[in-house]
C-alpha cells in the first residue's frame, strides 16, 4: 500500500485493488480564513484525480472542499458513504455530479472487489457537521485507519478492528476557543493552555489505545493567512496556543514513550508493507524541517502567494448593509418555537450584534427582535457582511461556515453552552428535529401523544421529527411528513422499512400510560 499525504486529513491510497481519495482539501475555507499547512500548492492534481474511491469523512469545509471535488475529481469514482442519519452529505455529492454510491453501514466491513472497507460513522449533533466518521482499509496486508477529525467512543469496538498498520489522527482541534473570547490577557492564557494540553492528552489517548505500528499526525491545524487572524498561527510553540503543529505532537508522543510518530507533509508518500514502513518526502529532509523551525518566515512567504486570492473572496462578500432582522426573525423563529429541549438547554438571550444592526434571540419567549439595551447571556460580535452572506445563501450551518471562520468576537455568562452552537448548526426544520429528537433521545424517555385513539411515541422512529407537530393520519396510518415514513397505529407496523416499529397503544379508559425509557 502506498499512501500521499494531501495535506490536513487528506489522503490518496494505491493499492493493488484500486485507489481511494480521502477528504482532499485545495482551497482557501471559512471566508478565506482556514489554508492547508503546510502548503499543498505544489502537489499535481492530474494524479489523484481519477480513484477507484472517493471517502469524505464529513462536510467540513477542510474535509469536503466542493470547488476541488467538482473541477478535479472524476465523477465515475465510487463514493464510500458512512451510515449517517441525515443524508446531507450525500445530498451535497450529487449536486457535484457523483452518482455511484457505496452505502455502508456502521461499523460493518464490506468487501469491494479485494478491498474491506469499514466506516465508523458518529452522529451526535456535536459530531461535526451532525456527522463525523473514521474510514479502515484493509487491502489484505496492510490495514490503516484515518481517524481524521472524528472522536470514536467505543474503543473496543474500534480496537476489534484491528491491529492496524497505520493510524491518521488529529491531534490539534481547529476551533475558536478561547482566542475570540473577550477576556483578560491572563485568563485567556491559562483557558489556552488547558486547550492546547487537552487536546494533545486525547490524541495520545487514542495513539495508545489503538497500538498501530506508524502513527502519522493529520487532519490539523490549518494556518490562518489573512492580516485579521495571522497572529493566531503557532510561530514560537506558545503552550497558550491551541494550534500546535505536527513536530509539536510528534515531540509530546516521544516525551511520552511513544516513538511510532512519523512526520508527513503534502506530497510526502509513505510505502508500507506488514511490518515495514518507509516515507519520501517531496523536498529534502533540511527544507522540510525548515517549515517548522523557521515557521513565520514560511508563513509569509505562503501569505504573500495566496494573498491575491483572500483579496476576491472578501471582495465577493456582499456590502452588509441589507436589512437583516427580518430574513433572519422569519427564518429563526419557526426553528425556535421547535426547539423545545435546545430552548431550555440554552435558557436565555442570544445576541447578534452586526454594528448597526442588533438582534436578539431570546430563546424564553422563541422571539427575534432587535435589541433595545437589555442584557443578554451570549453576545456574538461579527461583520454584518459574513452574516449577510449566510442569509442570502441560507447557510443551514452557521458553525460549518461563520464560526470557524474565527471573524468574529465573543462574550458569555457563565461556561460553554454546547446548546447554544447546537442551534446554529441545525438552520432547518429536518436538522432541528434531528438535535430535539437526539436530545430526547438522550433523556432516555419515551414520551407519548395521544392521536386517533392511540397513544403514540412523540419521536418519529426514522429520523426523530416530532411527530405531534410532523404527523398527519388518515384511514389508520400515521405519516411523518419530514421524510414520508408511514406507520399503521392498530399494529405499530412500519409500512416503510421492516425494521422501524412505533410505539402504538390504544387509548383506554381515558388512562395514558406512564413515560417509559426509551
Amino acid at each position: 500500500m502506498e499512501i500521499t499525504f494531501l495535506g490536513q486529513a487528506g489522503l490518496y491510497i494505491e493499492t493493488r485493488y484500486g485507489s481511494i481519495l480521502c477528504d482532499p482539501w485545495f482551497n482557501p475555507a471559512y471566508f478565506a480564513s482556514w489554508f492547508p499547512f503546510p502548503s499543498n500548492e505544489h502537489i499535481d492534481v492530474r494524479r489523484i484525480q481519477n480513484p477507484t474511491y472517493l471517502y469524505v469523512s464529513h462536510l467540513h469545509h477542510d474535509h469536503f472542499d466542493p470547488v476541488f471535488l467538482r473541477d478535479h475529481v472524476c465523477k465515475d469514482a465510487v463514493v464510500l458513504l458512512p451510515d449517517f442519519p441525515l443524508n446531507h452529505l450525500e445530498q451535497a455529492l450529487r449536486e457535484l455530479g457523483f452518482t455511484r454510491f457505496l452505502h455502508t453501514r456502521n461499523c460493518e466491513p464490506v468487501a469491494a472487489d479485494g478491498l474491506r472497507f469499514t466506516i465508523m460513522a458518529l452522529s451526535a449533533p456535536t459530531d461535526g457537521p451532525i456527522g463525523d466518521s473514521a474510514l479502515i482499509v484493509d487491502d489484505g496486508e496492510v490495514r490503516m485507519l484515518n481517524q481524521n477529525d472524528s472522536r470514536p467512543v467505543d474503543m473496543d469496538l474500534l480496537c476489534s478492528f484491528g491491529p492496524f498498520d497505520v493510524l491518521f489522527l488529529q491531534f490539534s482541534g481547529a476551533i475558536w476557543y478561547p482566542m475570540v473570547y473577550l477576556l483578560p490577557d491572563n485568563v485567556l492564557n491559562t483557558l489556552g493552555r488547558q486547550k492546547r494540553a487537552n487536546e494533545m492528552a486525547r490524541a495520545l489517548r487514542y495513539v495508545q489505545q489503538i497500538g498501530a505500528d506508524v502513527v502519522v499526525p493529520s487532519a490539523g491545524p490549518p494556518c490562518f493567512l489573512d492580516d485579521d487572524l495571522f497572529e493566531f498561527n503557532d510561530f514560537d510553540c506558545d503552550e497558550a496556543n491551541i494550534f500546535p503543529d505536527q513536530t509539536v505532537f510528534l515531540e509530546y508522543m516521544q516525551e511520552h514513550g511513544v516513538h511510532t510518530g512519523r512526520l508527513m507533509i503534502p506530497g510526502s508518500v509513505m510505502s508500507v508493507t506488514k511490518g515495514a514502513c518507509e516515507i519520501r518526502h517531496p523536498f529534502p529532509d533540511e527544507e522540510v524541517a525548515d517549515i517548522f523551525r523557521r515557521k513565520r518566515d514560511y508563513l509569509i512567504r505562503y501569505k504573500q502567494r495566496q494573498q491575491p486570492v483572500i483579496d476576491r473572496i472578501k471582495a465577493s462578500w456582499p456590502d452588509g448593509r441589507a436589512d437583516l432582522l427580518t430574513p433572519i426573525r422569519d427564518w429563526f423563529e419557526p426553528l425556535m418555537r421547535q426547539a423545545d429541549l435546545t430552548a431550555a438547554g440554552i435558557n436565555g438571550k442570544i445576541l447578534l450584534d452586526l454594528g448597526e444592526q442588533k438582534i436578539v434571540l431570546d430563546f424564553h419567549t422563541r422571539r427575534v427582535y432587535a435589541w433595545s439595551g437589555e442584557d443578554c447571556d451570549y453576545i456574538f460580535y461579527i461583520d454584518p457582511r459574513l452574516v449577510q452572506q449566510c442569509v442570502e445563501r441560507h447557510e443551514v450551518d452557521w458553525v460549518n461556515e461563520l464560526f470557524l471562520s474565527c471573524r468574529f468576537r465573543a462574550r458569555r455568562k457563565g461556561p460553554f453552552n454546547e446548546h447554544v452552537y447546537n442551534f446554529f448548526k441545525c438552520l432547518s426544520p429536518e436538522r432541528i428535529q434531528y438535535l430535539e429528537g437526539y436530545l430526547a433521545e438522550k433523556a432516555d424517555v419515551k414520551e407519548l401523544w395521544e392521536c386517533d385513539g392511540y397513544w403514540v411515541q412523540r419521536r418519529c422512529p426514522h429520523l426523530k421529527a416530532d411527530l405531534t407537530r410532523f404527523g398527519h393520519v388518515e384511514n389508520g396510518v400515521l405519516t411523518c411528513r419530514m421524510h414520508g415514513w408511514q406507520w399503521d397505529l392498530a399494529s405499530g407496523r412500519c409500512l416503510t422499512a421492516v425494521d422501524r416499529p412505533i410505539y402504538s397503544r390504544p387509548v383506554a379508559a381515558g388512562s395514558k400510560p406512564q413515560p417509559t425509557n426509551a
